[in-house]
């Protein structure tokens, strides 16, 4: 069965996460990933050890964090410094598809690996980035990590209730959302440039995607000049909310105004007493009295079980799921039925589950996958065999330290 990129060869030039990670769900998908790594240091999250006291370090030297970002790649090194190496860079864009590169763009430009020199190399590039910001305007050459994604974009200020400090969402969520977007713009331009012949420059920021994000909320913004308020859940729709049920585990519940099943879920919560109450026969009067209500759904919440709860509303075909935590979601039935969570033989840990590819191809098939390259694994290979260097070339380089 095929792969829906097999045969795309994308050369990548990038480091930590937000531009890495495109390439990785490219490369899941069947693409050649060449990597470009600074010698001797190598991408500088190959260093990340932990955070907030949760060990990342995974197999040989390598942490989660890395492999998460480049499973599956080969690691080539080259001192883009010297323009001996750039020069061997050159000779490998000739041979492949797709540049990508979440370098700043003041040291793309110095090191000459911007778009303009590349795409006169290889006229049927795509050359493919992503920014913190933007390449325009006053933030352009500004770096960004996960936390600026979310907080310049507004999602720190929709998470959360009133009147709270700004939140953030862990862990890396601006930063997948950004790698699953650069992996988007990459698969769009190599359809525009095999149906219409056009190649080009496309790029994606974190601003960009977390702003996107938050598509409805800047929308109302523009609109209506407001903001949409945070969730405060003792005023919201009682129907639209979560709960704590006697087990100390949430349930959240969503009924659409289309759809109002008030006397249905009055009886299940043993209130069918509320159901013919003049304050509460519509959802206007009931979102009047949201906060009278939500106090009476809190008590009876906790005289059941999450688990109980979920069946007794699932059966009378209410929309109900549980709040998970994380671990909750890894052990979740649905998420294994429909390999969201998949099997996996690491070649040092053994038997692991890893996250699956989300999407469900009929007729393809893509790689399950979470082992990164070694730093320069690939070099004498990827030389030999795309760049056309016998070993008596690569020994020069590496006398010239350009490896």
């Amino acid at each position: 069965m095929h792969k829906p990129l097999e045969g795309i060869r994308i050369v990548e030039w990038g480091i930590f996460h937000a531009g890495p990670g495109g390439p990785a769900i490219l490369c899941d998908m069947g693409a050649e990933v060449i990597k470009i790594e600074q010698p001797v240091l190598g991408d500088p999250v190959r260093g990340v050890s932990e955070f907030k006291n949760v060990d990342f370090n995974f197999g040989k030297g390598s942490n989660i964090f890395f492999e998460g970002a480049n499973r599956g790649k080969k690691s080539i090194t080259i001192d883009l410094s010297q323009d001996e190496g750039r020069d061997i860079a050159y000779n490998l864009v000739k041979e492949c598809d797709v540049f990508f590169t979440n370098i700043r763009p003041v040291t793309v430009k110095k090191m000459k690996m911007g778009y303009e020199t590349l795409s006169k190399i290889n006229p049927r590039l795509i050359y493919a980035s992503v920014t913190g910001f933007g390449s325009r305007g006053p933030d352009a050459n500004c770096g960004g990590f996960d936390f600026q994604g979310q907080g310049k974009a507004g999602l720190m200020f929709n998470i959360g209730e009133p009147n709270m400090d700004p939140m953030l969402a862990q862990f890396g969520v601006a930063d997948q959302a950004t790698a699953i977007m650069a992996s988007y713009q990459i698969v769009i331009a190599l359809l525009m440039r095999e149906r219409l012949g056009i190649s080009q420059e496309v790029e994606v920021s974190l601003l960009s995607t977390v702003s996107y994000l938050m598509y409805f909320n800047n929308l109302t913004a523009l609109l209506k000049g407001v903001e949409v308020p945070r969730h405060e859940r003792v005023s919201a729709d009682p129907l639209r909310n979560y709960y704590k049920c006697k087990d100390d585990r949430w349930i959240i519940l969503t009924d659409s105004p289309n759809s109002d099943h008030w006397e249905v879920i009055c009886d299940i919560l043993g209130h069918s007493d509320m159901a013919e109450n003049a304050r509460f026969d519509n959802r206007e009067k009931r979102m009047q009295n949201s906060r009278e209500l939500v106090a009476v759904f809190d008590k009876a919440f906790k005289t059941k079980a999450r688990d109980a709860w979920l069946r007794l509303f699932t059966k009378k075909n209410i929309i109900v799921c549980a709040v998970n935590t994380t671990m909750d979601v890894i052990n979740d039935p649905q998420m294994t039925a429909n390999d969201y969570i998949v099997d996996y033989d690491h070649p040092e840990l053994g038997q692991i589950r890893i996250p699956g590819f989300p999407i469900r191809f009929s007729n393809a098939e893509v790689n399950n996958n979470i082992v990164g390259p070694q730093l320069g694994e690939h070099t004498e290979s990827v030389l030999k065999e795309i760049g056309g260097y016998s070993d008596e070339d690569i020994e020069g380089f590496k006398k010239k330290k350009l490896l």
